[in-house]
């Protein structure tokens, strides 16, 4: 069975007159007349009856009308949802982002694209960089928000804002009543650091600061999930490394921001996507940054500063 056979039928029993019907179809009447005999054949009963002064439905004709209908309206439906998907204005955006992109870029990106394209669903996962970037590449996620530009040639990537890498203490540390500390004085300090293929960018910002501070740190152990490293280094006499996104808005949980100068160290944010995967869902999420950028950190004001 034919779609245009089901057209033909719905514009003669709307019409309830062949010539009409033809004129709305933009076709000849013959060809209505035709299509309708076809579709009879198909469906084994008869849809319509005409004589010399009237055309009307059939019982089954008026019953089949009402089911050709809803099924052409959910055809209709079907390929306005392809063709929204294919131009970006709908479907399902898989999205991998780090703290600072979470407080400082996506709300306001994610509003826009929002604005722009309000079909467009996304599914969000917070990672280190690492397995962000992994994930890109598998396909699991459309773009990602990470530190670093990715030096992988299958990976696109726009910087999009920097962020300074400080120090975490607890509050029985020694630097807790501190809030700013050269790079030198980390020398001989223990301290928390993670594994570098989690977060390669961050990793070898902290550990150029410390080249050009003429330092080597000392790491007394490596934890992967910054929640845990919080919960060590407000434990014991540690000090471990955070962005500034996080550790200005993170619950205090007995930590204690400390900035780093001389060098400081900062990171860049990019948003990362495949080279030769770039969707319209994915040009849609570009075009949103654009919009609510440009991006930038600032440092909390304090009670006093308010």
């Amino acid at each position: 069975m034919e779609i245009r056979y089901l057209r033909s039928f719905l514009a003669i029993a709307e019409e309830l007159h062949f010539g009409r019907a033809a004129q709305r179809l933009h076709v000849a009447q013959p060809s209505v007349s035709q299509q309708l005999q076809r579709l009879e054949r198909d469906v084994g009963v008869e849809l319509v009856q005409r004589s010399s002064h009237e055309v009307r439905l059939t019982p089954a004709g008026a019953a089949f009308r009402d089911e050709a209908r809803k099924l052409l309206e959910q055809l209709d439906r079907a390929i306005a949802a392809a063709r929204a998907v294919a131009s970006g204005r709908a479907g399902t955006l898989n999205i991998g982002f780090n703290f600072p992109a979470g407080q400082d870029v996506l709300p306001a990106a994610l509003a826009a694209l929002n604005s722009e394209h309000p079909r467009v669903q996304t599914q969000l996962w917070e990672r280190r960089t690492g397995p962000q970037l992994d994930g890109v590449l598998s396909g699991e996620l459309d773009v990602a928000f990470v530190y670093g530009r990715p030096v992988s040639p299958h990976l696109s990537s726009t910087e999009l804002m920097t962020v300074p890498i400080v120090a975490v203490v607890g509050e029985r540390h020694p630097w807790a009543g501190r809030e700013s500390m050269p790079m030198r004085m980390l020398d001989r300090q223990p301290c928390l650091l993670f594994r570098r293929e989690q977060s390669p960018a961050m990793y070898d910002a902290i550990m150029g600061a410390a080249d050009r501070a003429d330092i080597k740190l000392t790491v007394t152990a490596e934890v992967d999930d910054p929640v845990a490293t919080g919960v060590l280094v407000a434990a014991r006499q540690v000090i471990g490394f955070s962005s500034a996104s996080r550790a200005a808005r993170a619950p205090a949980q007995g930590l204690v921001a400390v900035q780093l100068t001389a060098p400081a160290p900062t990171l860049g944010v990019h948003v990362v996507w495949r080279s030769a995967d770039r969707t319209p869902l994915v040009e849609a999420m570009l075009g949103a940054l654009k919009t609510a950028g440009p991006f930038t950190f600032t440092w909390p004001r304090t009670p006093s500063q308010r």
